[in-house]
């Protein structure tokens, strides 16, 4: 009954409390994770599936989840570039996202929703810490600024060892 699933990046505004987080690729419909967050302050994962018949859009809610019932997201392997990973509920959902940016998005994504609403000990596990926080320099938000520091620093490396003397 598990079904590996494709999705794709996050768009998140807090001022609707609307989150659209995965376009999931399975044959001829797609699914979308969106997230929201209810009146109660309730955060709801729900998937949702997209057909088209003839000219008209079809939409259909497939799962929804409460934030607060999920005890885990499992990575699966963090030092793998892999876009894998389980929703552990009462039930372990199997998932497979569009890359492995999109995977990190969706959880820092949960984290952040649940440290905005729940504040509960909230488990990510087989996820590399150092992507998961949005503050780190090593973030996708930051890239540009690790690549630009990357290539001073080895240009730096070059001068210095143009202007070495040789014995």
């Amino acid at each position: 009954q598990n079904k590996a699933i494709k999705s794709s990046i996050a768009l998140y505004s807090p001022a609707c409390h609307g989150l659209i987080i995965a376009t999931l690729e399975v044959l001829t419909y797609l699914n979308y994770f969106f997230l929201a967050v209810t009146k109660s302050k309730e955060v709801e994962i729900c998937m949702v599936k997209h057909w088209r018949v003839d000219r008209e859009e079809k939409y259909e809610i497939v799962e929804k989840w409460f934030l607060k019932d999920l005890e885990m997201i499992d990575g699966k392997e963090a030092d793998t570039d892999n876009p894998y990973f389980d929703m552990h509920f009462n039930k372990v959902y199997n998932m497979e996202a569009y890359s492995c940016a999109s995977k990190y998005t969706f959880a820092r994504t949960l984290n952040e929703l649940n440290a905005m609403y729940l504040k509960k000990d909230f488990k990510i596990v087989n996820f590399d810490d150092t992507y998961l926080n949005d503050d780190s320099i090593w973030s996708s938000s930051n890239r540009d600024f690790l690549v630009v520091m990357r290539v001073c620093f080895y240009a730096f490396n070059l001068l210095c060892l143009s202007l070495c003397r040789l014995s």
